[in-house]
């Protein structure tokens, strides 16, 4: 007999499969957390009827970005009128984050003649559908067991419960974002994609992917198929030739984000400075994301996208569409308040140059990962700013106390972590403040209006950080 629903039946199955499956994104890349390979994804789709080839596809791998670009693909394909599936991770509070079907409610704007500026207002709204929490609990009553049998991880089970989602509610297409890497994410199950994106390469996860960029990129790679074109968004001469290699042996079309601009009609400066996400990041992202769509909007089943309107109306409200958080999310004005989840090197430098470029008083909260390179990314850290240094609550996470060692010595002043730990000193002086909340509100008793409040370092802390924020009471 099927078991009912209920609220704390639901909760409860969560938490099983929170206790039982580690994730990466919770445990890190111990206890079985992550599974390299796809045997176990393959056998579990031929298990649950192959979803997967029961809708179309946009693969998306990159070190950084690939949460940006497919998310505002997803927001750009349903302003047009295409049910849109999404998956991506890590969730910031939800789970459920992970798995989302947006659909525009309405007509699409009519296509118009060339304007100087963007559109505004012009789309129907495009919200965001929560996997539901009686699918959930359906899909997973029933196959628990069997995932338990076969030692599926967590991402594992929750790709099979998207694709599964996305068959049964028929979607036009499902825009899919691995989870790590490429050629071994449990993602690359999709055989045959429309497009295939990656877009950036960058150090992040070595001891999964490879300890130089080429290795890395080699990885990343893998997610090209035999006859779906491949579009790397962030160029590079060194790494290009590694891409290259790949999609000659698969005989796919290769191209770069610079595809002929001139075959859009709207200027791609006049919807940057539009969009909802505004970090300086996010140029080479609406590249990658407008030479995705040109090169879509010509193949049979996306004719929808010959409306140019609809598109950069929902490339401008993409964090609108689609409940999108965490990329440099201004949470508050006065002071003005901002949270990013970019956790490596590479993203972050981006990060810290668009704030001291502010030129306004800055205070950080700031976590971080105790596998992320803290030696690459110290020197990156802004020299006029207050920090306050604070330890998510994960096993993964770094102690604040040794973050704050390693930044004082990166400095080359270090005082003992207790003499810093016996209160919280005031001034310029980096603070600790073991949660994250707390440390949130200290940053906001110490900012004046003028200040910059910078929230980061770990999705882990920005997630903490969030219900703080109107908003985010959730």
């Amino acid at each position: 007999m099927k078991a009912a629903f209920t609220e704390a039946g639901y909760q409860a199955l969560v938490e099983d499969i929170f206790r039982r499956f580690p994730s990466v994104q919770k445990e890190g890349f111990a206890a079985g957390a992550y599974k390299p390979g796809l045997e176990r994804q393959m056998a579990f789709e031929e298990a649950l009827g192959h979803p997967s080839r029961q809708f179309r596809s946009i693969h998306i791998a990159g070190t950084n970005g690939k949460g940006s670009v497919a998310n505002m693909l997803a927001s750009a394909l349903s302003s047009c009128g295409l049910k849109t599936g999404l998956f991506t991770s890590p969730h910031l509070i939800d789970f459920r984050e992970r798995m989302v079907i947006a659909e525009a409610e309405g007509d699409a704007p009519s296509v118009t003649e060339k304007k100087a500026d963007v559109p505004s207002g012009a789309s129907p709204s495009v919200l965001p559908h929560l996997i539901p929490k009686e699918y959930v609990f359906d899909f997973l009553t029933e196959w628990l067991p069997w995932c338990t049998e076969h030692g599926l991880s967590f991402f594992e089970i929750t790709t099979g419960l998207a694709f599964r989602w996305f068959a049964d509610e028929k979607v036009d297409v499902a825009v899919v974002e691995t989870g790590l890497g490429g050629r071994l994410d449990s993602t690359n199950i999709l055989e045959r994609p429309d497009l295939t994106i990656i877009t950036s390469i960058g150090l992040d996860h070595m001891a999964q992917l490879g300890d130089t960029l080429p290795k890395i990129a080699e990885e990343k790679a893998g997610i090209f198929k035999k006859g779906s074109p491949a579009l790397i968004g962030e160029g590079s001469r060194t790494l290009y030739p590694v891409f290259e290699e790949r999609a000659r042996k698969l005989r796919c079309r290769i191209g770069t984000a610079f595809w002929p601009m001139h075959r859009f009609p709207y200027d791609h400066e006049e919807i940057l400075s539009a969009m909802d996400l505004q970090a300086d990041v996010q140029e080479n992202n609406l590249r990658t994301v407008l030479s995705a769509l040109i090169y879509l909007r010509e193949q049979p089943g996306y004719e929808a996208l010959s409306n140019a309107e609809a598109i950069v109306d929902g490339i401008v409200h993409t964090a609108r569409n689609m409940g999108f958080h965490g990329r440099w999310e201004r949470l508050q004005e006065r002071p003005l308040v901002i949270a990013d989840i970019g956790h490596n090197a590479h993203a972050l430098k981006h990060n810290f140059a668009q704030l001291e470029a502010l030129n306004r008083p800055l205070i950080f909260v700031y976590g971080i990962m105790a596998d992320k390179d803290l030696d690459a990314i110290l020197p990156l850290f802004p020299e006029k700013a207050q920090y306050i240094f604070t330890t998510p609550n994960t096993p993964r996470a770094l102690p604040a106390e040794d973050l704050l060692r390693r930044f004082l010595s990166a400095e080359g002043d270090a005082p003992s972590v207790t003499e810093k730990k016996a209160d919280v000193p005031s001034g310029a002086s980096p603070l600790v403040i073991q949660n994250v909340r707390e440390a949130v509100k200290k940053a906001l008793a110490l900012a004046t209006p003028e200040t910059v409040i910078y929230i980061g370092g770990s999705t882990y802390v920005v997630s903490e950080a969030l219900p703080l924020f109107q908003g985010h009471n959730n």
